[in-house]
């Protein structure tokens, strides 16, 4: 049996917002595997999907840009390891300069940005490595993307650690920003139904019908049941659905009808997400390797 350990318990307590032995005995159960948990969890006790943008586990910034005309915009994020090296200016610096020349040289992907060169002269990666010799930390250029606008622009910054862009048709400056703060508050996975991936509908649709089995219903019941919390959970995980996190008396689906305007897409980075961050418990790292120790003496 894998063992389980106090990280993974505080995990999936994370993810399920469940009690710490309900959280053990599920991995137990699944022999440690985090997913197999997380879908045991929620089949037992009706606990929603996780939000792994909940779960930030790496530091860095996001950096942004839009141009003057709101027509060409970037979104870069820059990883590090400390969040004390998250907060020098070099380093924010270094991110905003990489999300302007994104911007201009139109990059699809991290990779091509290495040999691009930044506005002091310097190439990307000698910038990133001379950064590397200042602070001491590894940092890394993540992922990136670059917007040319159907319509227009907006952009939001929550500190530095959430960012989001959207590209929208119809409206003015503040109803686009209005909808990327919503957005960087209620982190949706798409703007609507139709852009849920096949493959992640069906996850939930076979957690949903196992959760709605335990009730013991009839099939036609069940069914039901099924629907309806389909209907539901799109209403959570997509913009058109979600209540307007500034008037939740309606939703953003009505709002954005009623000033005739539509979204066009948007991208939502939050710092680290999924990425595991390694234990940094230093004390409790040494105190394991000295019971280690014992045991291998005796």
């Amino acid at each position: 049996m894998a063992e389980i350990t106090a990280s993974m318990v505080k995990e999936l307590r994370e993810r399920t917002g469940l009690g710490m032995m309900e959280c053990k005995k599920a991995l137990a159960e699944t022999s440690g595997d985090m997913k197999a948990a997380e879908d045991l969890l929620r089949i037992k006790s009706g606990a929603k999907a996780s939000k792994a943008s909940g779960r930030i586990a790496a530091e860095g910034v996001i950096g942004a840009f839009i141009s003057a005309d709101r027509k060409n915009g970037a979104l870069v994020e820059i990883n590090c390891e400390t969040d004390f090296v998250a907060k020098n200016d070099d380093f924010v610096n270094f991110a905003k300069s990489l999300a302007q020349l994104i911007a201009a040289k139109n990059v699809a992907e991290t990779g091509a940005l290495s040999t691009m060169t930044l506005p002091h002269g310097e190439t990307v990666e000698a910038s990133r490595q001379a950064l590397v010799m200042k602070l001491g930390e590894n940092i890394s250029i993540r992922r990136c993307v670059c917007y040319t606008a159907k319509g227009n622009l907006a952009m939001y910054l929550h500190g530095s650690k959430i960012g989001v862009m959207i590209d929208y048709s119809g409206g003015d400056e503040a109803l686009g920003k209005d909808l990327a703060m919503h957005i960087a508050a209620s982190k949706p996975l798409c703007v609507s139904g139709e852009q849920i991936p096949p493959d992640l509908l069906e996850h939930e649709r076979q957690i949903f019908t196992a959760q709605a089995a335990e009730s013991g219903k009839p099939a036609n019941i069940i069914e039901k049941m099924v629907e309806g919390r389909i209907a539901k959970y799109l209403a959570e995980v997509t913009l058109l659905g979600q209540p307007f996190v500034k008037d939740p008396e309606q939703t953003v689906e009505k709002l954005l009808a009623s000033k005739s305007v539509t979204v066009n897409g948007f991208t939502l980075f939050v710092v680290g997400e999924g990425i595991e961050k390694k234990s940094d418990d230093f004390a409790a790292e040494v105190m394991a390797q000295v019971s280690q120790s014992k045991e291998n003496k005796a």
